[in-house]
């Protein structure tokens, strides 16, 4: 199975890039099964029912969120309208919607994706990431009924990030971190068949601090004192995210690539 995974799509320059050129890469990768991280693309602070709707209609098989899952309102009743976005499964325990599925990702097979807050410099408590995953892991193992399975783990601390892909290794096809929106360099296959990176990094203008316009990040850097919101940038977006390859038998990684498409991040693609 050909997967590709997206990092944090940031605000409308984010939300373009995917629109204009998700399925140009669908095509030409000739990949299966797409998942995007979903939860800054409506002004770099949530997702929105239609902006959800739009991205889904560029070709994303699946929306994930994260730690801003609900601060576009309508999210709150949309998740329940469309199984193919998915919260976090540690958020909290009346959240709605879900926080993993099994999806058809065609030709008769399936891929399990999740998704996990980690605990680690958040600003909220989460409940345990790890047992959360287990749990889900043991329902869907990998030969069974799921051919791969992608887990998410959306948090600030590299740490982390590597150890839930330890945890997972052997257990699910790729484990992926999001949240810092910067992408790392360590994309690998892990000893037992899992496929790694501890960020994805974000789809979105590159020039700027984290998806967002200089001038008010760097304001608060230098003196301390905020004078007005975050905006996302507009410029050109990078795609950032990450490619894999798995073995419908084993369900184990036999690729991986970080992917950088456009923008000011580009490099080669898969083949």
């Amino acid at each position: 199975m050909r997967i590709l995974f997206l990092g944090d799509v940031v605000g409308r320059a984010g939300r373009a890039a995917i629109i204009e050129r998700l399925q140009t890469l669908r095509d030409a990768w000739k990949i299966d099964f797409v998942v995007v991280n979903g939860e800054n693309a409506t002004g770099g602070m949530g997702l929105s029912g239609g902006h959800a709707k739009a991205l889904l209609d560029a070709g994303a098989d699946c929306l994930t969120l994260g730690d801003h899952a609900f601060d576009q309102r309508d999210m709150l009743s949309y998740i329940d309208q469309d199984s193919r976005i998915i919260r976090p499964l540690n958020f909290a325990k009346d959240a709605p919607g879900r926080g993993a599925r099994l999806f058809d990702a065609g030709r008769g097979r399936k891929i399990l994706v999740a998704q996990v807050l980690g605990q680690v410099f958040m600003k909220r408590p989460f409940d345990d990431p790890f047992s959360a995953i287990e749990a889900e892991l043991k329902k869907h193992p990998l030969g069974g009924i799921a051919q791969a399975s992608l887990v998410e783990i959306h948090c600030e601390a590299t740490s982390e990030k590597m150890g839930m892909g330890h945890w997972c290794d052997g257990r699910a096809s790729m484990v992926v971190g999001t949240h810092t929106h910067i992408p790392t360099g360590d994309a690998q296959i892990l000893p037992k068949g899992t496929a790694f990176q501890s960020d994805a990094g974000m789809c979105g203008d590159y020039n700027s601090v984290i998806g967002m316009e200089k001038d008010e990040p760097m304001r608060r850097f230098i003196t301390g004192m905020g004078k007005g919101r975050f905006t996302p940038a507009t410029g050109e977006a990078t795609l950032s995210g990450l490619f894999v390859e798995t073995d419908d038998r084993t369900g184990k990684a036999t690729t991986v690539k970080m992917i950088r498409d456009g923008g000011r991040l580009e490099q080669s693609h898969p083949v």
